[in-house]
């Protein structure tokens, strides 16, 4: 099975080769062939697997030439996040609509030169839901509510929903959406993701480095670690038509918890002097933002394929902390200070 990872030198990406390079299936298949296509290069452990090719350079550049290559599936990650896309709204348009659009055209063409649909899995966000004065917004949102999103960002990643169900209803891939919880804790230095705090608020205090709490403690959201989101887009990748139920976007489970419970997990695993770290600084801009986004997930559907939230936050804190300590020891040395 030869398999397209779009973004896949990201976070989420290079978590997912890794996953199924370790599987070393998908769909009952051996792998054969991982692409990863990233504006960036990939991890060396990746770029040097005997199974792994790695292309650099934006994807818009390189659907073109995807239109006259077989894949048997794809996992379409790469998006300008949500920060970037509210700060520079052609950047949006051009990264998140016009890649996808292309993309899905390149697989099209195959299908127009005979070939079986590819299957298709798209990773989009719980920013397509939000409230509007003409729908009650729910609490915990499900793949029931109304998706009526209040950034650019989630408004691309839900017409994005929509190109692949109709794609798919036309017969020219096999695509099914999976709405991402905020994954956390993401490793490295901040991004331009709204989000970005979410994992900031743990990740510098365990490296010793103040962090910067830019909203209320009271604010809930759903979050999920790396792993459940893999776990999750690739069960998605191998449910059945009938076991995805229709052409509508799934949303993966999440853990509804708030910005104090994330707060006081990080005390209760590292200590009040880690926690100390953290300097709560409102932020307007991103508080506007985040006021907007949902308080929690309700997944029936994911359940139904056998995904689960993390059991508790903490779990989510001694996951990251083992991650570390396999990968980068550093960022943990608050931890000894």
């Amino acid at each position: 099975m030869k398999i397209l990872i779009t973004g896949g030198a990201g976070f989420v990406g290079s978590r997912l080769a890794r996953s199924l390079l370790a599987r070393g299936t998908l769909c009952g298949r051996n792998l054969s062939r991982i692409v990863l296509t990233d504006q960036f290069p990939a991890r060396e452990e990746l770029a040097s697997h005997p199974l792994v090719e790695v292309r650099t350079g934006p994807l818009l550049a390189q659907c073109e030439a995807l239109r006259d290559e077989a894949f048997d599936a794809v996992f379409h990650l790469a998006s300008a996040v949500s920060g970037e896309c509210e700060t520079d709204f052609d950047l949006g348009l051009r990264s998140n609509l016009d890649s996808t659009r292309a993309l899905l055209d390149a697989l099209r063409h195959r299908v127009a030169g005979g070939a079986a649909p590819t299957r298709l899995v798209f990773s989009s966000s719980i920013a397509v839901f939000g409230p509007d004065a003409a729908y009650p917004f729910p609490t915990e949102v499900g793949d029931d509510t109304l998706p009526m999103p209040q950034t650019s960002y989630g408004t691309q990643k839900l017409i994005c929903e929509h190109l692949v169900a109709d794609y798919t209803r036309k017969g020219y891939i096999d695509g099914r959406a999976a709405r991402l919880v905020t994954v956390t804790v993401r490793p490295g230095r901040p991004n331009g993701a709204a989000s970005s705090f979410f994992s900031g608020i743990i990740r510098e205090p365990l490296a010793g480095e103040e962090a910067i709490l830019p909203v209320d403690a009271t604010v809930q959201h759903p979050v999920g670690t790396v792993q459940r989101m893999v776990d999750g887009l690739i069960a998605v990748a191998e449910a059945s038509r009938e076991a995805f139920v229709g052409r509508s976007a799934i949303t993966l489970p999440g853990l509804n918890v708030t910005v104090q419970q994330m707060l006081d997990a990080l005390e209760a695993v590292a200590g009040p002097k880690v926690r100390a770290r953290v300097k709560p600084q409102r932020d307007e801009r991103i508080a506007g933002i985040v006021a907007n986004w949902p308080r929690g997930v309700r997944t029936a559907r994911a359940h139904a394929l056998g995904l689960q939230a993390d059991a508790s936050f903490e779990d989510v804190i001694r996951e990251y902390i083992e991650d570390c300590r396999r990968d980068n020891p550093a960022a943990l040395k608050g931890l000894d200070s």
